[in-house]
């Protein structure tokens, strides 16, 4: 694999301990992501609640291929592995694990979508996020892009933002992967965001975790004795219902360059979700009449494979159904640096999973398709 570009279209960074007290806005300093130190772990508290391990896993990036029964998000801040939040030190990693682009995603700006249900605090603390990655990225430009986090509960604030990093050099933005209750993606509210997402080529990516509390839902702070195997284990649940809504309210019909894509949700549902939604549209057309209807027989599926892409890390038998989801579908992520990363052997799991591709698939699927998609040199 070493002729082709290698691009891991989902890694992480680690947010810096003094990112929101350095650059929050002062009406907000009491409420910003800060970390407090405990006696089993050091915490970033937003709001007054924990919402996850400032280390979270990267102190053990690695470690599940050496002794994966000592694996524990407990770390402390110095522990936090320096390519998280050194752009130099994240490109000295990429060359050691034989990756040629990193895009990257934050790590506790996932939970905040969860975390933080007041709007505009959610705002700023994405703006100083958008800010301090985009000088990340900005320092090694041609190995290292950005993915900004929009706050789309105001879709009008939303789009603006999303104007703002495209500026900025970034080359794509993520929203939450599933919004607040009684507000999903077939509503014609975020028909602005779909245009200017289209308009601006910017795709927007449904990460997992990334859930939106709808109004007057509790906000709990995160335990990590209880989070539940059966939940973790059915993670891709919310992103098959927000790009079901999507698909079926016609926005790619009439936005048809707009990209969306699922990260970090893996791939083997695709194939028997993409034949539950041509059934549902075909033979079940009288019990939703008010459903949507494309034009010149095209099937929910027809916009699967035009406008979708999913992000997979080690999902061999995605790989497998390749074809019934889509080769130009799929993109590769390390994950780094994330204790469940292949780092520092992802060009090894690669090619293991990709051992019986053809040579043109391996391109697409290694960095091809996320090179197309993205728009990168």
């Amino acid at each position: 694999m070493s002729s082709y570009r290698v691009i891991s279209a989902d890694n992480h960074v680690i947010e810096p301990v003094d990112l929101w007290t350095s650059r929050g806005e002062s009406k907000f300093k009491d409420h910003m992501p800060h970390v407090e130190r405990f006696e089993d772990n050091d915490w970033w508290i937003c709001d007054g609640l924990k919402v996850y391990p400032v280390a979270a896993g990267s102190n053990q990036t690695g470690l599940r291929f050496e002794d994966p029964e000592k694996l524990t998000f407990e770390g402390r801040i110095e522990d936090a592995r320096p390519g998280g939040y050194i752009p130099e030190e994240h490109v000295k990693d990429m060359d050691i694990d034989g990756i040629d682009l990193s895009i990257v995603y934050p790590t506790l700006g996932l939970g905040l979508y969860q975390a933080v249900p007041d709007s505009e605090l959610l705002s700023s603390i994405f703006r100083n996020y958008n800010d301090w990655v985009g000088e990340f990225c900005s320092v090694v430009p041609k190995r290292i892009k950005g993915i900004a986090l929009l706050n789309v509960d105001d879709v009008r604030e939303g789009v603006k933002e999303l104007e703002r990093c495209a500026k900025m050099g970034f080359v794509g933005a993520m929203i939450s992967v599933y919004p607040p209750a009684g507000r999903s993606y077939y509503k014609p509210e975020y028909e602005p965001l779909w245009a200017a997402a289209q308009d601006l080529g910017m795709p927007l990516s449904l990460h997992v975790g990334t859930n939106r509390p709808g109004e007057g839902q509790g906000i709990q702070e995160l335990n990590l004795d209880t989070v539940s195997a059966a939940f973790t284990s059915n993670l891709d649940y919310w992103v098959r219902m927000s790009l079901a809504n999507i698909i079926f309210s016609g926005a790619f019909e009439r936005y048809p360059k707009l990209q969306v894509g699922s990260v970090e949700q893996e791939l083997s549902w695709a194939p028997h979700f993409m034949e539950r939604l041509d059934f549902t549209y075909t033979q079940r057309e009288q019990e939703f009449t008010q459903e949507y209807r494309f034009k010149e027989g095209a099937l929910p599926s027809d916009f699967f494979h035009s406008n979708v892409f999913l992000g997979f890390q080690e999902d061999a038998l995605g790989i497998e159904l390749r074809h019934r989801i889509g080769v130009d579908n799929l993109q590769w992520g390390a994950d780094y640096p994330h204790l469940e990363s292949t780092f520092p052997r992802s060009r090894q799991i690669l090619e293991e999973i990709l051992v019986d591709c053809t040579e043109e698939e391996k391109a697409k699927i290694s960095g091809g398709n996320a090179e197309r998609i993205y728009r990168l040199d």
